[in-house]
């Protein structure tokens, strides 16, 4: 059997209380997913594009993106993203506090692979360390 692939984290959430508790549950559940964390939109694309002075991220990576950030929020970077032919094809889950449908649709339409509200992911991030493990051992990600 196959080991699972390791695969990189970019969180980008304002939160610290979030942000912590999110790899506190990776850990937790025992996965080796590197995290590294960008505050804004502005942030995460200087990860993702290499120009960042400190942080760095490597293929294949995941990208957990919060919706409500200051200087550039999520909608933004969704649409950033989608636009640079380097970043088009990242595979992006928002995870947010934000349960309107009007969001749900509109992060959608930016071909995110899915939407998941912070307070039902279970106690910690339970269920997002699982579906990321389940993901990252069923799905065959580009390098």
């Amino acid at each position: 059997m196959n080991s699972p692939t390791k695969v990189n984290i970019l969180l980008v959430d304002d939160d610290d209380v979030a942000a912590e508790s999110v790899v506190r549950s990776l850990r937790k559940h025992a996965m080796d997913f590197p995290v590294t964390l960008a505050r804004d939109g502005i942030e995460a694309l200087e990860i993702l594009r290499h120009t960042h002075p400190d942080l760095s991220i490597e293929k294949p990576y995941l990208i957990l993106l919060d919706l409500n950030m200051p200087r550039m929020n999520g909608f933004e970077f969704l649409q950033e993203a989608r636009s640079d032919k380097n970043l088009h094809d990242s595979i992006i889950f928002v995870l947010t506090t934000s349960d309107f449908e009007s969001d749900k649709s509109r992060a959608y339409h930016e071909n995110i692979a899915g939407y998941m509200v912070k307070s039902a992911v279970g106690p910690q991030f339970a269920k997002l360390a699982a579906l990321l493990d389940n993901y990252r051992s069923t799905v065959s990600l580009p390098a």
